[in-house]
Formats: C-alpha cells, structure tokens, sequence
C-alpha cells in the first residue's frame, strides 16, 4: 500500500502522514478533472496565461516556504531549493509569456484552397506521475504548457513529497485556477494504471525510474493512450583538454553532485583524456572530499543527504559490488556516520563491464571515471550505454568539441556546460531515458489534438 509521509532524510524522523484516496476518491478525481476540461478548454489563451503570470508571481513571493519545504522533504540543500523554486517560476512565466501565441493557427503553405491552417486543440485531462527529486520543477515543466493548451491535470507526486504536492495544489486555487483544471491526487500505483485506463483520461506523463515508466507504457499502450517518459540516464562528461583545469574541475563536481548527485542528467561517467587524466583526477579527488556535507537546512551545507535510507543503501551495494569485483576507489563509498541518509561524495575508477556500476544507474553522489586514448574512443564508450539522454564535452577547440557532441546518442548535447535547464530549451532522451520532448514550444505539442482545417471554394 503506498503511504504518503514526510519523513526528514537528514535525522529519519517522520514529520507527517496523510491519507491515499479511496475509491470514491478516484472516481470523484476523474470526474472532476473531465468535467473541468469541458470549462477550461473553453477559456481564452490570455485568460490562461494571466493565470500562469500569477502562479510564477506566487512562486517568487512564497519562495522561502516553497524552498523550506523541499529541503525538509528530499534533503536538498537550501540554496539549491531556492534555485529550484526560481527556476519553476521562470517556466511558468514563459509558458505565460508565449503561450498564447504558440496556440495561435499555423498557415500551411499548400495550393489548392482558400485556407489551410493547423491549429492546436487540448485533448483532455492527462495523469501526471512525478518524482522527488525535483518536486515543484518536474511538476511545472509538466503542468505549466498543458494548462496553457487548456487541458486538464491529475498530478500524482512522489510519497514522500506530500507537503509540496499540496502547495503546488494551493497556489494554482491563489492564482485563480479552478479546482477541477488541476487535482492532486495521492493515490496507490493500481489506482493510477485504472486512472490511466479511464476513457476520461486522454494521455500520462511520467517522470521517474525505467521501471515505472516500463509499467506505465505498457498500461498506456494497451489503452491506446499517448506518453511522454523521462526517465534515467547514465549522461557523460567528456573532457578532451582544458585551458583552465581548476574551472573544469569545479564544473565536473557540480555537474555530479548537485542535488546530492540525485538528477536523471547529472554526470555520472567522466571520459578524461590521457593527456589531462593525472592531473584532473588528482583535482576532481580533492574537490569532492572539500565538499561541505550536512543539514539541508543550513546555509553552509553545498551536499545533502540522499532521499532516503532506501535510496543510500542503493547507492552503497552498487559501490560495494564494483570494488568488489576489482574497481578502484579514489574517495569515498561509505555512509556518513548519523541518523541521516548520508553518503560519502565517492569516485570509481577500473569499472568493468561484470560490475553494476558501470550499466546501472548511480543515482546518489558516486562518479565513475574512464581514460580515453583518443576522441573516438570517448564516443563509443558514451554511446554504449542503454541510456541517451544527455551529455557534455569539454575542451578549448570547440570545432573539436561540437564535433563530439553531435555524435553523441543523446537528447540534449552540450559543449563547454552539462545539464543546462532554461525554459525555452527541450528536455528529454532517446533509447532507454525516454521518449517524448518538455519545455520549449515542444513542451506544448505533445498533449495537443494538431487539427487541420482546410477551406475550399465550391
């Protein structure tokens, strides 16, 4: 049974429960969000996107209380919270911002009648099924375009995420949404894959693990429902030379251990150059171990602990195992003695293809780092991964590096920065991190009935 509770991941103290909808909850969610389409399809682009100006306002004036609230929740430390918050605002903004003229009937240049236009119709109420890791910016890079196209919105978050579901919930009523338009809803995974099935429920965007997203696929596909999946990733760092080592080096640490390395798209694989390897390991050793671990809540703390005990024990039998079978470790790869669910910021090296590290998923802060003999060594060891979503290079000669990069298989590539989210770039991966594109304009077109219309003379 899914339970829905704040437990503090830096102490494992419970803070609060709340109950999981029964039946008659379920069934009195889909009829409101249905219900609420048939009104809210109906409301003016502009309408809408007053709405959104006043959720992003709301974010920046309640940003303490949001931020506080996320670091309590998943152990994020508060400065990154406070960036998460602002970052939620800014999608909700350009959503409002360019909403309306991104709706706005696209003329098709094709001979033959008076008019032919493609117009973006919404489609219904959708079930959104988000994770912890990044509570409010999954949620409003989900939320944000589709209320914007005018569909509706049944949000299921992570259980350990109530309080900031609730406040998402909040601050849509404050800014004027109808209650009907988004409805969050703690429900169990069964009673998801029945939501999913409703003949009320037109489409399901899931955020989260390769497993679930299998799960909520196969659901999906067997009732004919479109998907949009982001799910892991195993995205690299490639570093072919520097003009500045000690910047690459803080940006490689960044780049592994924000969000107590807890992100779909961190880097997780870093591909050094023989040249430059001695002498960036040696750096990249010595950043992770002058990392400042501790209470999410305190200012100086730069590493939290990770979401869960759960989620620490993951991380350290995965570690466990590559060592095991003959890895390498620079640093780390203990637990942090306490009562939080803490981990050492940890780096492997001589990870093999018999050990969980180097398929798996490291969802915690522990890097894996390979010497690479040439540029096209570099390519094919980052494209034998299962996972394509993201990837970085990093290097003075950008030909070089842009070269790279665009043999990347991977849906977001970047040269000389990793990760980098604005609200007017598309997020989103190809093999097994997913499928379908958030953000930008393509954010807007996955949920849309593309409706032509086409006009002839008699």
């Amino acid at each position: 049974m899914t339970t829905y509770k704040t437990v503090n991941p830096a102490d494992g103290t419970t803070v609060k429960e709340f109950e999981t909808l029964d039946g008659a909850g379920v069934e009195r969610a889909l009829a409101d969000a249905h219900a609420g389409f048939q009104t809210w399809r109906k409301t003016s682009p502009k309408h809408r996107a007053d709405i959104l100006h006043k959720v992003a306002d709301l974010y920046t004036e309640r940003s303490d209380e949001l931020a506080r609230t996320i670091s309590l929740e998943m152990g994020k430390p508060l400065t990154e919270s406070q960036g998460e918050v602002e970052l939620s605002s800014n999608i909700y903004r350009y959503y409002a911002d360019h909403g309306p003229s991104l709706l706005e009937d696209e003329k098709l240049d094709v001979p033959g009648a008076e008019d032919t236009v493609l117009q973006r119709k919404p489609v219904g109420a959708l079930v959104g099924v988000m994770p912890w890791n990044f509570p409010y910016y999954q949620v409003a890079r989900f939320a944000g375009p589709n209320l914007m196209v005018g569909n509706t919105i049944l949000l299921k978050h992570a259980p350990n995420c109530p309080q900031s579901a609730l406040l998402m919930e909040e601050i849509f009523q404050q800014a004027g949404l109808p209650q009907d338009a988004y409805i969050n809803i703690f429900a169990t995974n069964d009673q998801i894959a029945d939501m999913i099935a409703d003949s009320r429920v037109q489409g399901v965007s899931l955020t989260g693990s390769e497993r679930a997203g299998t799960s909520v696929a196969e659901t999906a596909g067997r009732n004919l429902k479109k998907v949009v999946l982001e799910l892991g990733g195993s995205d690299v760092f490639i570093l072919l030379d520097s003009d500045d080592m000690d910047a690459t080096v803080e940006s490689a640490t960044r780049a592994r251990l924000s969000n107590a390395g807890q992100a779909c798209n961190a880097a997780k694989r870093i591909l050094v150059a023989e040249e430059v390897y001695d002498d960036f390991v040696t750096k990249l050793v010595a950043s992770f171990e002058a990392v400042q671990t501790g209470d999410p809540l305190d200012a100086k703390t730069t590493l939290g602990p990770l979401s869960s005990q759960t989620a620490a024990d993951t991380l350290i039998e995965q570690i466990d195992d590559a060592v095991a079978k003959g890895a390498t470790l620079l640093t780390g790869g203990k637990k942090i003695d306490g009562p939080g669910a803490y981990v050492q910021p940890t780096l492997l090296t001589d990870v093999t293809p018999d050990m969980r590290a180097y398929s798996e998923e490291l969802f915690g802060p522990a890097g894996v780092i390979y010497k690479v003999e040439s540029a096209q060594q570099a390519i094919e060891l980052a494209n034998s991964s299962a996972y394509g979503l993201s990837g970085s290079v990093w290097s003075a000669d950008l030909d070089k590096a842009r070269d790279v990069a665009e043999q990347l298989e991977v849906g977001m590539a970047f040269v000389n920065e990793h990760g980098t989210t604005l609200p007017g770039l598309p997020f989103g991966g190809v093999k097994r991190s997913g499928v379908g594109r958030e953000l930008g304009p393509w954010g807007m077109d996955e949920f849309v009935n593309k409706k032509l219309v086409r006009v002839s003379a008699k």
